[in-house]
């Protein structure tokens, strides 16, 4: 029975308001993958008529999160999620809707160790942004970690 992760897509518009202004949404969600959407809206974009490249870098960010939130859910009162770092590539022009793959490169299983174990884990998120026809625009590695949280 695969579990319930309908929930990822209303806390992400909750806990970061960011993602409901720029309207966001979330067309795919489980523990190791997500695709979230960043629509084509004019007063976003940049100056040669696509999505400002800080929207790219959100769409691309709020698509890793929101797989690190479905993947340690149960471990939020525990700890809390954070960017250490974060690098894109931008590889095509980008133009119309754009669509984030998310993917959590490390399992959760492992991750949830280490901070078991007393140790601040790190933690890859793979991204690839690509407009509407499939074309890849974007490359990110987004790494987080689990900061523990003080009792």
């Amino acid at each position: 029975m695969s579990q319930d992760f309908s929930f990822v897509a209303d806390a992400m518009k909750q806990v970061v308001p960011w993602v409901k202004t720029l309207g966001i949404e979330f067309e795919d969600v489980s523990a190791t993958r997500v695709v979230a959407v960043l629509p084509d809206d004019e007063p976003m974009r940049n100056h040669v008529g696509g999505p400002h490249a800080a929207n790219m870098f959100g769409v691309g960010e709020t698509a890793s999160g929101a797989v690190v939130m479905a993947a340690f859910a149960e471990y939020m009162d525990k700890a809390t999620p954070l960017v250490a770092r974060a690098e894109i590539a931008y590889k095509k022009l980008a133009l119309g809707a754009l669509r984030a793959e998310a993917v959590l490169e490390r399992s959760a299983t492992d991750v949830i160790a280490e901070l078991e174990s007393g140790t601040r884990p790190e933690f890859p998120v793979a991204v690839t942004i690509t407009n509407a026809e499939g074309v890849t625009t974007g490359e990110m590695t987004v790494v987080w970690t689990l900061k523990p949280n003080r009792s």
